[in-house]
C-alpha cells in the first residue's frame, strides 16, 4: 500500500511524535512553523535512533522522495563526517554533525521546560533546527547558540534566516558557554559530555535548568536534567541517549598495541574463567552503570568469522587491560588480565552492584556538579555510586 503524501511529510512526523508523547501541545505550533526540512542539507546519511548504525547516503537531487522520507522520519541524520574533511558518498570515520532524532529533540525540549521570556543557551548549533525551534517559541533575542565549526555555524545561520528566525549564533568553544549573554534561565546541549563544564553552571540563574547528554568513557549515555542553586547543579537522568561528543571532550584513547607493548599474546596476562558473559555487560544501560563505577576504563570488541568475539577492556590511568572471550551458548568464558587494575574483576564487581540494586534504570541515577567535581548517585545525592577497584 502506498503511503499518503502527508504521512511522509511534516504532518506525518507530527502525528507520530504526538502519539509517542514526545511532542506536547505547547510545542506543536512551533513544530509546524519550523519544518525540519528547512534545516537539512541535500546530502544526508540516515541513521537509526540508538546511533549504532549509519545507512548509505541519500541525495536530494538524485532521489528527492527518499530524501523527504528520511527528513520526516523519526531518525537522526548525519550531515557531516570527520569535522568536514570527508567528501564523497561513502561513510566517513566519525560522524561530526547531525540533525538529531526528532523524538529526542522534543523530549529534551520538554525536559527544558521553557516559559515565555526565558533566555536559553544552546551548546552545539548543528543544522540550526533546535535553536530555530527555541527562537520561534521564545524570540530570537532570547536564544544564543554556540557552534565550534565555523562552516557548520555559517550554514546554520543561513538556514535560520531562510526560516525567518534570528537566534544569536556564536562560533566558539562550547565548554566556555557565552558570558556575553549570561545569565541564562536554561542551558541545553545537543552534544554529549563526560564532564559538565563549570561555565555552564556559573552562567545559569539560580533555579535554572541544564539539560545535556552525559556519559562515561566506558559507554552508555543518558540525558541529565540539572537544577542550579548556589553554584551547584544536581538532578536525575531522564532517558537514554546517543549523541556525538563535544569536540573538546573527545577522548584520545591509546591504541591496543600500546597495552601489549609489542609482546606476543598473552604477554604477562593471567588467565582465569568467569561465568559472567561478556554479552551481559554490553547493553547501553549496563555500560552506563558499569562506567559510573570504573573511571578511566574503556572497551572495544574484536569479532571473528565464527560468531565469537573478544571483549577488550583497558584503563587510561594505568596500562592495565583485560580480555574476555565470548562464545554463544557457553556458560563459562576465558579471561586474561594484566596490570595493576584487574579490569575484569572490576567489571564483575560493578555489574554485581548494579544487579544487587535491582538493576536500576537510567531514571534512578542522578548527578551532582559542584566545586569538588561531579558525583553520580542512585535514588538520592546521599547515596553516591561506589567506585570499584
Amino acid at each position: 500500500m502506498t503511503a499518503r503524501k502527508e504521512e511522509v511529510g511534516p504532518s506525518g512526523l507530527a502525528s507520530a511524535l504526538v502519539a509517542s508523547g514526545a511532542l506536547r501541545s505547547d510545542w506543536l505550533t512551533t513544530f509546524n512553523a519550523v519544518p525540519r526540512g528547512m534545516f537539512v542539507p541535500d546530502r544526508i546519511w540516515p541513521g537509526i535512533a540508538d546511533g549504532t548504525r549509519q545507512n548509505p547516503v541519500v541525495d536530494r537531487v538524485r532521489d528527492p522522495d527518499a530524501w523527504l522520507r528520511a527528513v520526516y522520519a523519526d531518525i537522526p541524520l548525519t550531515t557531516q563526517w570527520d569535522d568536514g574533511s570527508h567528501s564523497g558518498d561513502g561513510l566517513g570515520e566519525t560522524p561530526s554533525s547531525s540533525s538529531s532524532q526528532p523524538h529526542m529533540v522534543f523530549s529534551m525540549l520538554a525536559d527544558l521546560d521553557v516559559t515565555d521570556g526565558n533566555r536559553v543557551l544552546e551548546i552545539g548549533t548543528g543544522t540550526g533546527w533546535n535553536a530555530g525551534l527555541l527562537a520561534h517559541r521564545l524570540g530570537g533575542g532570547n536564544v544564543v547558540s554556540i557552534e565550534f565549526d565555523p562552516d557548520v555555524a555559517e550554514q546554520a545561520g543561513e538556514n535560520q534566516r531562510n526560516a525567518g528566525l534570528c537566534p544569536l549564533v556564536i562560533v566558539g568553544d562550547g565548554r566556555l558557554g557565552y558570558a556575553g549573554g549570561a545569565p541564562y534561565d536554561r542551558v541545553i546541549a545537543t552534544c554529549s559530555v563526560g564532564e559538565v563544564p563549570r561555565a555552564w553552571v556559573a552562567q545559569t540563574l539560580a533555579g535554572g535548568l541544564i539539560v545535556a547528554p552525559w556519559g562515561t568513557l566506558y559507554g552508555g549515555e543518558a540525558i541529565v536534567r540539572l537544577t542550579v542553586d548556589g553554584g551547584t547543579a544536581s538532578g536525575r537522568f531522564t532517558r537514554s541517549s546517543a549523541f556525538m561528543r563535544l569536540r573538546q571532550q573527545r577522548p584520545d584513547l591509546p591504541r591496543h598495541d600500546v597495552y601489549l607493548k609489542g609482546r606476543e599474546w598473552p604477554a604477562d596476562g593471567i588467565g582465569s574463567t568467569t561465568t559472567l558473559s561478556p554479552a551481559e555487560v554490553g547493553g547501553w544501560l549496563e555500560q552506563f552503570a558499569i562506567g559510573l563505577q570504573m573511571p578511566g576504563a574503556f572497551w572495544t570488541v574484536e569479532r571473528y568469522d565464527d560468531g565469537t568475539y573478544t571483549l577488550w577492556t583497558y584503563s587510561t590511568d594505568t596500562l592495565s587491560w583485560a580480555s574476555a572471550d565470548h562464545e554463544p551458548g557457553a556458560d563459562a568464558f576465558h579471561v586474561v588480565q594484566s596490570g595493576p587494575r584487574r579490569l575484569w574483576d572490576e567489571t564483575e564487581a560493578a555489574y554485581a552492584w548494579w544487579d544487587g540494586q535491582g538493576r536500576p534504570g537510567f531514571d534512578r541515577f542522578g548527578l551532582t556538579v559542584d566545586s569538588d567535581g561531579e558525583r553520580a548517585w542512585l535514588d538520592s545525592p546521599d547515596h553516591p555510586v561506589p567506585k570499584v577497584g
